[in-house]
């Protein structure tokens, strides 16, 4: 079976200049326009960090096959499990917040009576 891209090492180096680029342009962005970007990049089924969990779990079930066949020492693979089990709990708490972000860029433009006041920071820890 071909490889689906010519030269995948050299896909992998263009997304990742790629996305450096998109972080360049996104601390350019005024901030109606960056909260599009990085609701487009959270989205859970065509964002990046959805598109990017997925490859990582591609490769850990590749791991997996390679710990099993000798070929990788297993704690590769687990490793690549951990990092796939934490960007899925990353998701999920991010998913809560994407829609907010996406009703941001979406609604009309209107200037409020009020301006919005600053929120203080919270740090929830969950364990």
């Amino acid at each position: 079976m071909p490889h689906p891209a010519p030269n995948p090492v050299r896909l992998a180096d263009e997304i990742a200049r790629r996305l450096g680029e998109l972080a360049n342009h996104l601390a350019a962005l005024p901030a109606g326009e960056a909260t599009k970007v990085i609701a487009r990049v959270l989205d859970p089924e065509d964002g990046v960090l959805g598109r990017f969990t997925h490859l990582v779990i591609t490769g850990s079930y590749f791991a997996k096959t390679q710990a099993e066949e000798g070929s990788l020492p297993a704690e590769v693979w687990l490793a690549l499990g951990r990092v796939v089990n934490e960007l899925h709990d990353i998701g999920l708490d991010l998913d809560e917040h994407t829609n907010t972000l996406q009703r941001l860029h979406t609604r009309p433009a209107t200037t409020p009576a009020v301006p919005p006041t600053a929120a203080p920071l919270v740090v929830r820890r969950h364990r």
